[in-house]
């Protein structure tokens, strides 16, 4: 990665992006009538996209050089600054979030009716660390934002959770916090074999040794393996995404498991290029378990929400198949999953939100020919069902296509294994489907269908599943250049060949 000072815009845009949802907890902490926190929390969240806007029409798609850097001097003495900017790949998961968190305000709108302005003032402070991960260029700041999210989420799941909300909230913590801490460790070390110097720009051009490589690699592994979460790492995500209120599994689903693999992408791949090359072919195991594993779990759930997170772990492997696949249609796939899975789960998870409030049980067996009795959602319902299973036109499909058409490139046989997790795919959404809409029908069952206030809430899904599926190069063109450059370094680091190529011999001391 280089450094450069595009910047078309002659304001601040990234800060103001950032810390304007910081700015509107403040705010709220001096509003006490509960509908005008709701109103207020949603003013901030549609504000900060608005402001976004301006980047979209200003950004250049032909260069992976980072854009609308905002550099200041913060802590001198020891080479820390105040240092953030966007290219083709971050600044998508930017209007992700900005996106993600407007859902989250509208979806609590009936549903959280305790500690409302606490609710909001977490859901904000939440947006802003979120986005400051996606821009931070100096490892000081971006350490700063990764851990600070987790305090709010923590406080989402503790306090506005389900029965077992207090074991998932500490469960979770401590699994993310942990891997954290390494990462802390790898920093560290990095700042003293990098001239003394926190600069995430700087220190992805230099070169390490093979062994502080792999030491390295590893210690951010722990961070990133956990949030994606990658299998073994995985189990904190069911209790957390059963016990979270709505909007929590909706930020988990959509954007905060995303920062792991986006950390392999902006960290691991250009800064240990060698350790990658290493790893490759264990991560590649570990995907393919977690794409197979995660599948057939979810035929054994008899929760809603506890099958769709299941479902995420499944998902998530194919991401950190295509990305360790190294070549740029395995990236582009992985990347361009990331936002769908966002866009996808986020959505199943608000649904199940809006039809929790109405039942009070996410029991699956309590469901039963709903399509009869709430029609129009049960015909939104199977729109996210046929994305997630990657139906052509969807945008599930496009990109698991990439992903496999790069795992392929990779290696053959993981390619063909990878394929059987989308035929499972298939098997248990429309299971559920069928299980929760059509089979065994209750009679008398009243529940109302789904309200203007939700169908607004899910409309830009419902646009992004159909606009993303028969149109992808609406976002593959923003993150192409940077992965095509990803990719060139890493060949010209790793001596230009097949990942698996030298694998043998490298493992053999061929190093």
């Amino acid at each position: 990665m280089e450094s450069t000072a595009l910047n078309q815009i002659d304001y601040p845009i990234l800060s103001i992006i950032v810390f304007m949802p910081l700015a509107g907890a403040l705010l709220l902490l001096f509003i006490r009538n509960a509908s005008a926190v709701r109103w207020t929390s949603l003013f901030i969240t549609c504000a900060g996209l608005a402001a976004a806007l301006p980047i979209i029409a200003s950004f250049d798609k032909t260069t992976h050089l980072m854009q609308f850097q905002e550099a200041y001097e913060w802590i001198p003495s020891w080479g820390i600054n105040y240092f953030i900017g966007i290219d083709g790949i971050s600044v998508l998961f930017i209007f992700l979030t900005l996106l993600l968190s407007i859902l989250s305000v509208l979806v609590s709108w009936k549903s959280v009716e305790t500690k409302v302005k606490e609710f909001h003032i977490a859901l904000l402070v939440m947006e802003t660390a979120i986005l400051g991960v996606f821009v931070s260029l100096d490892f000081f700041l971006f350490y700063i934002f990764w851990e600070a999210m987790l305090v709010p989420m923590f406080i989402l799941i503790g306090v506005w959770g389900g029965k077992d909300r207090i074991y998932a909230a500490v469960k979770f913590f401590l699994y993310t916090f942990a891997g954290s801490v390494l990462m802390l460790v790898g920093i560290i070390v990095l700042y003293y074999n990098g001239s003394a110097t926190l600069d995430i720009l700087a220190l992805s051009s230099m070169r390490y040794p093979f062994t502080l490589q792999c030491w390295l690699f590893l210690a951010f592994f722990a961070a990133f393996a956990v949030k994606v979460p990658m299998f073994p790492f995985h189990t904190w995500l069911p209790d957390a995404h059963t016990e979270a209120p709505t909007a929590g599994s909706v930020i988990l689903a959509g954007v905060l498991i995303k920062m792991g693999a986006y950390g392999f992408l902006r960290f691991s791949i250009p800064m240990f290029p060698d350790a990658v090359k290493f790893f490759a072919l264990p991560i590649f195991i570990l995907s393919v378990v977690a794409i197979i594993y995660g599948a057939l779990v979810c035929f054994a759930q008899k929760d809603l929400k506890r099958l769709i997170a299941y479902s995420s772990v499944s998902h998530m492997g194919f991401v950190t198949l295509g990305i360790f696949a190294l070549n740029t249609q395995g990236v582009e796939g992985g990347i361009l999953q990331m936002l769908n899975h966002g866009i996808i789960t986020g959505a199943l998870f608000l649904m199940i939100g809006m039809i929790y409030e109405r039942t009070h049980t996410r029991a699956i067996s309590d469901y039963g020919g709903f399509a009869r009795i709430v029609p129009w959602y049960a015909g939104i319902f199977i729109i996210f069902v046929f994305a997630s299973i990657g139906l052509p036109g969807t945008n599930g499909f496009i990109g698991e296509f990439l992903i496999i058409l790069g795992a392929f490139g990779a290696h053959k046989l993981f390619g063909v294994l990878a394929a059987t997790g989308i035929i499972l795919g298939a098997g248990y959404m429309l299971w559920l489907y069928q299980r929760v809409f059509f089979e065994g029908y209750k009679e008398g069952l009243s529940v109302h269908d789904i309200n203007f206030r939700e169908v607004v809430t899910l409309l830009p899904l419902i646009i992004l599943v159909f606009l993303i599926g028969f149109y992808p190069d609406a976002l593959l063109d923003f993150m192409h250049p940077s992965v095509e450059h990803l990719i060139e370094e890493f060949r010209a680091d790793t001596n230009g060949k097949n990942i698996f190529s030298q694998y043998i011999g490298l493992h053999l001391g061929g190093r």
